[in-house]
């Protein structure tokens, strides 16, 4: 196992590049009374240089959606009593997959028969990447075949309680107590990248592993997965591969919560201030990170 202590770096925009060239990003989320998970997300891969976003969200919250940001894209999805999506959702998203480069899903989504089915399709699509997060890790968990009809490529991103209960229902043997060697043997199980949160996040594929140096307490707060989501996405649609993605994303969202910290302090940041710095450090990221010429 190859321990990176180094993020990677962003390839450059051709000056004949175009909306398509870096990266086109659909994020399935959000549910009633969870808007602002699908918001963050959208903005974040806005800000992280996609392209083009699109958000697939249940109609009754479209219009709260469209009414945030102006600058992605909305998809309305059927949605049951709850205002969660149903499995109809799936009709309507198939035509729009082939279309996207990589596809998020997750936050704010609920857990109804509606996601539990398009997460059944999605993972079995070996034309797909996907980045799973939030509801989508506790559809998942609440399976024990996953891991076996697993197709697509796949990043993870959960919190600690969500990689519990991933563990416990995929595998049959104790969780290792080590994050970097939970985190090494889950990616290494379920060949997906893995993105374990929390105080020094760890990221692993089957080869290597690396262990983040930015962010802080006041970034555990509601949201700030959300963000994270986003961005990991929409560096992947910019050429990085899904491991390379997901370091450089912790990395920056970590830099963006420290300056948002220091600015606020840990105590009264919120994941829209991640959001607010993440140009600014994405900034600084790129004057350092690439030779001057």
């Amino acid at each position: 196992m190859q321990t990176i202590t180094t993020v990677p770096i962003l390839p450059p925009r051709p000056n004949d590049g175009h909306k398509g060239t870096f990266g086109k990003v659909l994020i399935i989320a959000g549910s009633m009374g969870f808007s602002g998970a699908a918001t963050l997300s959208g903005q974040a891969a806005l800000r992280g240089g996609a392209g083009l976003v699109r958000l697939a969200v249940p109609r009754s919250i479209l219009p709260i959606v469209a009414a945030i940001e102006p600058c992605y894209t909305t998809i309305p999805l059927p949605e049951d009593e709850n205002g969660q999506i149903t499995p109809k959702a799936i009709t309507v998203l198939l035509p729009h997959l082939a279309d996207n480069d990589i596809v998020a899903v997750g936050p704010g989504l609920g857990q109804g028969r509606g996601a539990k089915e398009l997460l059944a399709v999605l993972i079995s699509r070996p034309d797909l990447k996907l980045v799973i997060d939030a509801d989508g890790l506790n559809v998942l968990a609440k399976s024990s075949e996953w891991v076996g009809s697993r197709k697509a490529s796949i990043i993870l991103t959960p919190h600690p309680g969500e990689m519990k209960r991933l563990w416990e229902n995929s595998f049959r043997e104790p969780m290792p107590a080590d994050r970097k060697e939970l985190t090494i043997r889950f990616a290494s199980k379920s060949g997906c990248v893995v993105v374990l949160k929390g105080a020094g996040t760890v990221v692993a594929d089957s080869s290597r592993v690396y262990v983040n140096t930015t962010g802080n307490p006041g970034m555990a707060t509601g949201g700030a997965g959300d963000v994270l989501t986003g961005l990991i996405a929409a560096l992947n649609g910019q050429g990085l591969s899904l491991f390379d993605a997901s370091v450089l994303g912790v990395y920056l969202h970590g830099l963006a919560g420290d300056l948002a910290a220091q600015v606020y302090s840990q105590v009264a940041l919120v994941a829209t201030d991640i959001l607010r710095y993440l140009p600014a450090e994405i900034k600084r990221y790129l004057n350092t990170a690439r030779p001057k010429t």
